[in-house]
């Protein structure tokens, strides 16, 4: 849980939770990607942080049968939203405690959006895969409040025209009346820890292309968001991107060294703009 002194330090985050509403403990699940995604659990995974890196739990679509997940129940991991973890996550981790000054904790937060009030303990998500989710009205109205109170997300790990439509009907149940919007250079959170110049013409690749494994996932970059009334970007969106195998593999000789310090850079600046916008 987030102590009353973070919550401060954090400025326009999240209201205030009830006092008799506690934050779920750290639990972890299977990734469906297997081995690949697998990552030793650290010493001080128990230690608190002011900043916990969250990973957005959902229902996949058509059930999360075939490649997202085989059938599976998705409250109990090996389905679409685990892309890219647990692994990127400690990774990226690693890199905000290395360059900022943020005291994040070792270790991420499945996040579920049927878990009560829980989801308000965490003011940063990440959701994988992000085309393969599908929310209920009920969850996008609990995703909702929780963007608007001051939570934020990254949507990332998607490629493809058809996959956009996907990933944009959920969103659109989220937020029906607010834009989604493409975003300029110049956007605050592509320059709020590292300067990134240029970023919105940046397509940070997927493994198939990194390792020439014959399935190329590519397309014109599209970096989106969603931002509230005030202007503060509560949803950032890449489209055509795979952020999170820059993470994931980014101590992976094979992986292109420039792309995964791009992709920890922009994780990084994620981190301190969800802190701190």
């Amino acid at each position: 849980m987030l102590s009353a002194c973070a919550l401060a330090v954090i400025g326009a985050t999240l209201s205030v939770v009830p006092a008799d509403i506690e934050p779920r403990p750290f639990r972890e699940y299977p990734s469906f990607e297997g081995a690949d995604a697998e990552a030793p659990l650290p010493k001080d995974w128990d230690v608190p942080g002011e900043l916990v890196v969250g990973r957005l739990m959902y229902p996949s679509a058509r059930g999360g049968r075939g490649f997202f997940g085989g059938g599976y129940d998705w409250h109990q991991g090996g389905t679409g939203w685990t892309d890219d973890y647990p692994r990127g996550d400690r990774l990226l981790i690693q890199m905000i405690r290395r360059n900022t000054r943020i005291n994040v904790r070792a270790v991420e937060q499945p996040v579920s959006l049927d878990d009560g009030d829980d989801i308000f303990y965490w003011p940063f998500l990440v959701a994988g895969l992000a085309m393969s989710w599908e929310l209920s009205d009920e969850q996008a109205a609990k995703l909702r409040e929780y963007l608007e109170r001051g939570g934020f997300l990254f949507c990332d790990s998607f490629f493809g025209e058809d996959n956009w439509a996907s990933f944009e009907e959920s969103l659109r149940r989220v937020f029906p009346d607010r834009d989604i919007v493409d975003l300029k250079d110049d956007e605050v959170v592509f320059h709020v820890a590292f300067d990134l110049k240029q970023m919105t013409k940046v397509s940070i690749p997927h493994i198939s292309q990194a390792f020439g494994r014959g399935f190329g996932l590519s397309g014109t970059p599209h970096w989106r968001g969603v931002f509230d009334d005030a202007g503060r970007l509560m949803v950032l969106i890449a489209h055509n991107n795979d952020v999170g195998d820059g993470w994931q593999w980014a101590d992976d000789p094979r992986y292109p060294a420039d792309e995964a310090n791009r992709a920890l850079r922009i994780g990084s600046n994620i981190a301190v703009y969800a802190m701190t916008h």
